[in-house]
């Protein structure tokens, strides 16, 4: 990765965070290209940014919520308990669904590969503010929201 010549700024994260908030129902996938070190997930705009490194990771603090995809397994992370899903699909795909039920307080992870969508992970909580969506690449590859039809 290549060191940007851009100041320090408390806003930045380590990760990439998406500029629109959430606040209803909404659906939305992702897909990445290696096998190591991916996150996916939502956090409030009001995370600590800056913050010791672990406190920042998403899904570590209590105002995040996350899957972590690395070596073919699955994770989910919220409020520093991660937890590796093992009822996943026989073949982990790189693509994932993410759906968010903002007033119900539901968030669900789906893996998705070629036709077949399997159920990966179903957060439960109130909501109190609008969710961001959030995405981490730990190792070179790419990362990318895809195109639905």
């Amino acid at each position: 990765m290549e060191e940007q010549p851009y100041p320090d700024h408390p806003e930045r994260f380590e990760i990439l965070l998406c500029r629109e908030g959430l606040s209803k129902c909404c659906y939305w996938e992702a897909e990445w290209s290696e096998r190591f070190g991916v996150t996916i997930a939502v956090t409030y705009n009001s995370i600590n940014r800056k913050e010791q490194r672990s406190v920042c990771k998403l899904g570590v603090h209590k105002n995040s919520w996350s899957l972590y995809y690395s070596d073919e397994r699955y994770y989910v992370c919220h409020n520093m308990r991660n937890t590796e899903i093992v009822s996943g699909p026989s073949y982990p795909s790189k693509r994932v669904g993410v759906y968010l039920d903002w007033s119900a307080g539901t968030l669900s992870f789906y893996g998705i590969f070629s036709e077949i969508v399997t159920h990966l992970y179903t957060f439960y909580t109130v909501f109190t503010e609008p969710l961001y969506p959030g995405f981490g690449l730990w190792s070179v590859g790419s990362l990318s929201l895809c195109q639905l039809e």
